[in-house]
């Protein structure tokens, strides 16, 4: 079996499962039981000073799609309501019953040195294996000028983290925001600032619905609603990216990921693993399903690679990196051809409409033997590759490679401006 145990910026878990900070991590409770049922880790919610915050009700909205449930979640909800001495004894005792799991704490006090310097010893003492730095919350909390007001902006970002890497021993994760233009630029300041690792995505910005009989923002509280944080499987193309950047990014090399956004199955532990990760925290699938379904997560991904011959996590970590690359190191002369299964096909017409009405007219109807037949007209394909997308039947269409003349990109492409050219 494929050895799942990671080190996370000197933090050790049995697997790369962790549940992210939420309120599937609010309480020992919760936690004591993700840890029954096999995750190797959680990062509590997110503590902040006392008073503690109120948080309103309701607090979810939910995207459904052509009959699939919550494809996306958004939440106003604000970090722990709890009193912050409840939550210290508390990860103080689920630490030292469970030394083997990883323990990390988010935290979030306002963006004053003395304030985080008051707050790490006490988490410090509870033994607890890192902290995590909530740069991302973009609702609730940005507005008091924490969460994403400080995310957003690098100069911050640099400055709490140095406050905090030079006040406590504990490893130093700062989970950063994606409701920003290039992630690049406080993921460097992270590090500039002395960050051991980052984690990412946070939630996005979002407004999920609005209620066309109250006339309000979904979710609605009291006749009124307000923008929250969208997360779940919707948002993991975004994530997926800004972690590949971040993976890729000469001025970021070695600094462990560990990536968020929308994870809820083996392969997508993989595609994170793949785009740099080392350890995939999880909330929504973990809210949607309950904490058992790490069971299928750690299964799947054991098994696959197995078969690929992957012995361990880092030998996946940053597989796909190197093949992540701007779109002008793309192969110009590189060509692909749409192919349909004719015992496959169910005649649906799907891939004629789909071309025809909004791409390139490359799919021939016709009857054949009185029934509708759909072929591919190879000289109008460009392997756009809409066709195999909208068709309902797996495998039906597919793309097929053509033999590749060369390579050109962009740089070298004779209607680039800014190509350099020498000779005669």
């Amino acid at each position: 079996m494929a050895d799942l145990r990671t080190n996370f910026a000197g933090i050790r878990s049995p697997n790369p499962f962790w549940l992210a900070s939420a309120p599937p991590t609010d309480k020992a409770y919760n936690v004591r039981r993700a840890f029954a049922a096999g995750w190797g880790g959680v990062v509590w919610k997110t503590l902040g000073e006392d008073p503690p915050v109120v948080n309103v009700s309701s607090r979810y909205g939910a995207l459904d799609h052509n009959g699939a449930r919550m494809i996306g979640l958004n939440n106003i909800e604000l970090i722990s309501d709890r009193p912050l001495a409840t939550n210290i004894a508390e990860i103080k005792a689920v630490k030292r019953d469970h030394p083997d799991r990883a323990v990390v704490v988010s935290l979030m006090v306002p963006c004053v040195e003395e304030s985080w310097k008051a707050i790490l010893p006490i988490v410090e003492e509870t033994g607890a294996d890192g902290i995590e730095l909530n740069f991302g919350c973009p609702h609730g909390m940005s507005e008091r000028n924490m969460g994403a007001a400080v995310g957003q902006v690098p100069d911050y970002v640099e400055m709490v983290t140095r406050w905090c890497r030079r006040n406590t021993r504990m490893p130093v994760i700062v989970k950063l925001t994606p409701n920003i233009t290039n992630i690049l630029m406080p993921a460097r300041a992270a590090r500039r600032g002395g960050a051991d690792a980052v984690s990412l995505i946070n939630t996005i910005q979002s407004v999920i619905g609005v209620d066309l009989d109250l006339m309000a923002p979904m979710p609605v509280v009291d006749g009124l609603g307000t923008h929250g944080g969208y997360c779940g499987p919707a948002v993991k193309p975004v994530a997926l990216r800004m972690v590949g950047e971040i993976a890729r990014d000469p001025e970021l090399a070695g600094l462990p990921i560990s990536g968020i956004g929308g994870i809820g199955s083996w392969r997508d532990a993989a595609e994170f693993l793949a785009m740099g990760a080392t350890t995939l925290q999880v909330c929504t699938a973990a809210m949607h399903y309950g904490f058992r379904i790490v069971e299928d997560m750690k299964d799947g991904l054991s098994t696959w690679m197995d078969q690929k011959g992957y012995a361990t996590i880092d030998d996946v970590t940053g597989r796909a990196v190197g093949r992540f690359v701007p779109w002008n190191r793309l192969n110009m002369k590189f060509r692909t051809i749409a192919s349909i299964d004719q015992d496959a096909c169910i005649r649906c017409g799907l891939c004629h409409v789909a071309c025809e009405d909004t791409s390139h007219q490359a799919i021939a109807r016709s009857r054949v033997d009185g029934m509708r037949h759909y072929e591919v007209i190879e000289g109008e394909c460009v392997g756009c590759n809409l066709c195999a997308h909208v068709c309902p039947v797996e495998g039906c269409i597919t793309m097929q490679p053509q033999p590749v003349d060369g390579v050109l990109t962009w740089p070298e492409h004779p209607g680039n401006p800014a190509r350099v050219t020498t000779g005669p």
